[in-house]
Order: C-alpha cells, then sequence, then structure tokens
C-alpha cells in the first residue's frame, strides 16, 4: 500500500470533484457484494455517510479466491483512481488497485446480512445495531442535534454547567430513584431501632442516581444568570413504554430574571433552532428515514417551524377535551394528570400545530413552581408535540422564601436549606425548563420507539451492553 492520506467516503461524495482522477485511500465496512467472472462490485460504508462508495474490482487484477474472505460485515482497506462511475446510483466510484483485509465476517454467523430486520429483533443485538443504515442515521442526527444544543446556548450567552450524578435530593418528588450504596446487601447494618445504618455508607447518607440537575442549575443561575445542563439523569420507574427509558439525557436551561413568558419564548426558540438545524446538517440522513420509516418526517418537521407555538392554559385545555366529543381511554376533568392521549388531542387534532398548555394545577406539578394568584395553580408550562405529547416541561420557580417553605411543609418535604439559601441571599425572578434529550430526537427521525433513539437503552429487565 502507498502512503496516502484516507479519506471518508463522506469526503469523496460529498466533493467527487475535488477528488476526481486522483488515487485515494479509503477503509471501511462491506455492505454488498456483487458481480461476474470479470467484475466485482463492493458497496463501502465507514460510517460517515448514509451513503455507500461503490469500489469496483477488476478480476484480472484480483483472484476470486483472494475475494472470497470480502462478505458483509467484513472490513477492508482499498486503494484505487476515484472516477465517474459508469453506472447507476452513484456519482463516482473507485477503481481498485490494492486491496487489504483487515476483518473478516462469516455470513453464516454475521446476523446482518442484506435482508429487512425487525427493531424488535435490532434491540437484541444492540452492539451491532448502529452498522445498519437506519441506527446510523439515527445516530448522526443524535450527535448533530447535541452539538445544536450547546450551539444554541453557548451563542446566547449561556454557560454548561455540570450538575452531580449523584445526589441525596428527589428533584421531582417521585421517590422512583436508583440508590447508590457501597453496604454490603448480604448483611446491611442496621441501627438499634433496626433502620439501615446509612451513616457506616460512603457518602455518609442515603444517595442515589440524579433524577434532574435542576435543583442544582438554579444555583448556577443564581450566580452565572443564565446556565443549562446536558447529561444522564436516572428514573427507576416501571414504565414500559414506546416514551420512557431509565436513563436518559436531560437539558435543563435555568436563567435568573426569567419569568414564565420569557421560559416559553425561550423554549419555542430552542426547538425551532435544533430541529432547523438537523433539517441543514443532516439532509440524507432525515431524508432517508421519511423514505424509509415515516413518509410524513420531513413535511412535519417544517411544519413546527413555520407555525407559532399555541399558547393556552391547562383549564382552557381541558375544556376543549370535555367538549371535544372524542373518546379518550382515560377521563378528563379539571386537576386531572393529562395523558398523552389528551396532549396529542390538542396538537394534532384540535390546533393541528404544538402546543404550550400553562397554570396547572399546583397538585399535580413539583413543589418549586411559583404559585399564582389564584393559590390553584402555578406558572408551569408544557410544550406538546404531535406524535410525543409532551416534549419540554418547564415553570417561572417559586422566588420566595416564605412561600416555597409553605409549600414544602404542605408537603412533608425534609428540609433542603443549600436550596432555601438561594431564596434567603438575593433572591430573583428565575426560570427553566427541562427537554428530554431522546425525546427530540424520537421526534427529529422520526422513529416510533424511544429505545431506538439511544445507542444502548436501559428500561426494567433490561441493562444488557
Amino acid at each position: 500500500m502507498k502512503d496516502i492520506r484516507r479519506k471518508t467516503v463522506k469526503d469523496l461524495l460529498s466533493s467527487p470533484e475535488k477528488y476526481a482522477g486522483q488515487e485515494v485511500d479509503v477503509k471501511g465496512w462491506v455492505r454488498t457484494r456483487r458481480g461476474n467472472k470479470n467484475v466485482q462490485f463492493i458497496a463501502l460504508n465507514d460510517g460517515s455517510t448514509i451513503n455507500n462508495l461503490q469500489i469496483v474490482l477488476d478480476l484480472e487484477k484480483f483472484s476470486e479466491e483472494s475475494l472470497k474472505p470480502v462478505t458483509t460485515g467484513s472490513s477492508i482497506h482499498v486503494q484505487g483512481l476515484l472516477v465517474e462511475s459508469q453506472g447507476k446510483g452513484q456519482s463516482v466510484e473507485v477503481q481498485a488497485n490494492e486491496l487489504e483485509i483487515y476483518g473478516t465476517a462469516d455470513p453464516a454467523e454475521y446476523p446482518l446480512q442484506k435482508k429487512g430486520h425487525s427493531l424488535e429483533f435490532l434491540r437484541e443485538i444492540a452492539h451491532l445495531r448502529p452498522r445498519t443504515n437506519t441506527f446510523g442515521a439515527v445516530l448522526r442526527i443524535r450527535h448533530a442535534l447535541a452539538y445544536a444544543v450547546h450551539k444554541f446556548f453557548n451563542d446566547k450567552g449561556f454557560y454548561y454547567f455540570h450538575t452531580p450524578l449523584i445526589t441525596e435530593s428527589d428533584c421531582e418528588g417521585a421517590g422512583a430513584m436508583f440508590q447508590v450504596t457501597t453496604l454490603p446487601l448480604n448483611n446491611i447494618p442496621l441501627t438499634e431501632t433496626g433502620e439501615v445504618d446509612y451513616s457506616q455508607d460512603f457518602f455518609g447518607g442515603q444517595a442515589a442516581l440524579t433524577v434532574s440537575g435542576q435543583l442544582e442549575g438554579e444555583l448556577g443561575a443564581t450566580a452565572l444568570g443564565c446556565i443549562y445542563t446536558f447529561g444522564p439523569t436516572f428514573r427507576a420507574e416501571n414504565s414500559n413504554t414506546p416514551r420512557h427509558l431509565s436513563e436518559f439525557w436531560m437539558i435543563e436551561p435555568e436563567m435568573a430574571f426569567y419569568e414564565i413568558q420569557d421560559n416559553m419564548d425561550l423554549a419555542e426558540e430552542f426547538i425551532k433552532y435544533c430541529i432547523a438545524y438537523a433539517l441543514d446538517n443532516c439532509k440524507d440522513d432525515i431524508q432517508f428515514l421519511n423514505d424509509h420509516f415515516d413518509k410524513g418526517l420531513i413535511e412535519r418537521l417544517n411544519f413546527v417551524l413555520s407555525n407559532d407555538f399555541v399558547r393556552l392554559s391547562y383549564t382552557d385545555g381541558v375544556k376543549i377535551l370535555e367538549e371535544s366529543g372524542q373518546k379518550f381511554e382515560f377521563p378528563v376533568y379539571w386537576g386531572v394528570d393529562l395523558a398523552s392521549e389528551h396532549e396529542r388531542y390538542l396538537v394534532e387534532k384540535h390546533f393541528k400545530r404544538p402546543v404550550i398548555l400553562t397554570d396547572y394545577p399546583k397538585e399535580i406539578k413539583a413543589f418549586y413552581m411559583k404559585m399564582n394568584d389564584d393559590g390553584k395553580t402555578v406558572r408551569a408550562m408544557d410544550v406538546l408535540f404531535p406524535q410525543i405529547g409532551e416534549i419540554i416541561g418547564g415553570s417561572q420557580r417559586e422566588e420566595s422564601y416564605e412561600k416555597l417553605r409553605a409549600r414544602m411543609e404542605e408537603l412533608n418535604m425534609q428540609d433542603m436549606p443549600w436550596y432555601m439559601d438561594t431564596r434567603k441571599f438575593g433572591s430573583v425572578p428565575h426560570s427553566g425548563f427541562g427537554l428530554g434529550f431522546e425525546r427530540l430526537v424520537l421526534f427529529v427521525t422520526g422513529m416510533q420507539n424511544i429505545r431506538d433513539v439511544i445507542p444502548f437503552p436501559r428500561y426494567p429487565k433490561n441493562c444488557t451492553f
């Protein structure tokens, strides 16, 4: 092999005029191989793009015996001339001069042969599914969206703030947390009253994996003004639905001096920015998913970008649902925590565009949300999307020490002096929201199950790979 700098498949296909007529060096995995007694064609992919690069092997240069190991899934190194393609389906191809086989894949054992595989089957081989066209597309889009998140907030002057994964506080108050302990489970130390003696545990108290970085994010906002978190969170809920994971990534901006209207404006601007970024930078991948999984994907993404989000109160939303004549699986009444079917009705059938629902009953929302003057509702906001339901949840936070203390006592919550101090020392109006990153990826890719938009999903009874 000659000493030539390697080019990615994306490099060669996106700038063919730059490399045409040159000898190039490419490496990747074989998607397919076909041909006749005179010539063989290999579809090569290296993960840089959804598209394959055609490699042409003249059998006067390469023996059939030497090509036997080159099967679907094998990895190869090729050097050859990049020329205009004579066949259909590609603009350029590589006429191979040299071939090196890195690794083989026995067709009798390799599970990703050239045929359709169900998404359920691919979850069983999650260590290999990133090699498929579908999951390659999803993971490239996921990367682009993650980059867009950081770019959006950086360009608006926000600071990336790292919050702890191990915590003593249950932000949401639901208690569905994964406990973290070094205590021996076969001989747990007990106190004289028979309770677990957490003083002997690593942290000297009961600790768990975080369900949210919000509370610590508020601390950052009271110092830096506007911050955002972007990291893994964990929920120990036994939820086997297409919309829930036990480990997922959350984006949580917190902003000092933002009130609820500012919060809604930011949420709409943010999510539109991310969708637009994906459409601009992942055209081939989104087109592939549109063609093979969701024929209305691109139309739906553009629809969100071109329409202002409806903003209405929870009370008005419930009234619309009650008067809709629609038969819902779960009953609708004022005070109920709306189900996905209710949220999607408002978005998909009534308004036919995304909705920001505000002013929820205090009983169904978290303790930290600012109370409205009516004493019954709080300044919450949920962004509802087609096919997803809630994609963002947020609120204006209660900045009054006395009101927050009263609410925590009402809920019999344990004291958090470090959190309450932000209300004692220079308290300000502030707001924030949380976006489940996988739900955003779910919407932008058009996939139907959230387990298919994260490389290695965690859900009840599954922690493999």
